[in-house]
């Protein structure tokens, strides 16, 4: 059990690496139709992994209640909701192809708040698969084992443009590609901690397992809404974005349909 929690945390970090990887066999920064294309799919699979995989199951966690089943989960996503919106307030990060940083006013380099940007989006993803983990282990929530690896493979899927998008701009403003990797690869180091710590307090969290697989899903929905949709839409029109966000999402929802 507690090799497959392992492996299943480590999962998403590894998608992060391979991504981030791309800088060692890429020439080119990526075009912005295939960064469109990138962030829409991780975009959909987000959604798709905040419904399947923490909404459905939290709501069926608070079934007993009867009509009340839904209290649970909309004041976790709310929280979700909040909670990232003070991190978005709190830490100065630069979003991909944007000149002004948001948060408060830091000196720091352009390359470190863009690393700073993907790892903000990446605490709610760590702490997603640590919920499901610690329900798992748990015994307690109806998550299954299957299901909590097709979360975390969701993840890595979606992590691996992710890395390619952080690592390949750092490398065109004159990093050294190693240290583009190590910068990549690192702005995912938040996942697998947070998914750990959550799972070590699992006993702590079971009482509360709807609301935090609900806290999860809306600290994942306000990353896609605040940063993802818009970056896969602006400039010129183009679907591509539509286009690889539904692809995004039916994988992640066939994921965790035929795994759980």
């Amino acid at each position: 059990m507690f090799t497959d929690v392992f492996l299943g945390v480590a999962i998403p970090f590894i998608g992060t690496a391979l991504g981030s990887a791309c800088v060692f066999f890429m020439k080119k920064d990526l075009s912005r139709t295939v960064q469109r294309a990138l962030t829409g799919f991780a975009g959909g699979v987000m959604v798709a992994a905040s419904v399947w995989s923490l909404l459905i199951p939290a709501m069926d966690l608070s079934a007993d209640k009867g009509k009340w089943a839904f209290l649970p989960s909309v004041c976790g996503f709310w929280v979700g909701i909040l909670f990232l919106l003070l991190l978005d307030r709190a830490i100065p990060h630069l979003h991909m192809n944007a000149n002004t940083a948001e948060g408060p006013k830091s000196k720091a380099k352009k390359t470190t708040m863009m690393v700073l940007a993907v790892t903000l989006h990446n605490i709610p993803e760590g702490m997603a698969v640590g919920v499901v983990y610690a329900g798992l282990i748990s015994g307690s929530a109806e998550i299954t084992a299957g299901g909590a690896l097709a979360l975390s493979l969701g993840i890595a899927i979606q992590n691996f443009p992710e890395g390619a998008i952080i690592s390949m701009p750092l490398h065109a403003e004159g990093k050294t590609k190693a240290k583009a990797f190590a910068d990549g690869a690192l702005s995912g180091a938040v996942e697998p901690v947070g998914a750990l710590l959550t799972v070590f307090f699992a006993g702590l969290f079971v009482p509360a397992m709807p609301y935090l697989l609900s806290f999860a899903a809306g600290a994942m929905i306000y990353v896609v809404v605040e940063e993802l949709i818009p970056e896969m839409s602006e400039g010129e029109h183009s679907n591509v974005g539509v286009v690889m966000f539904a692809l995004g999402f039916t994988l992640m929802m066939a994921l965790d349909v035929a795994l759980g």
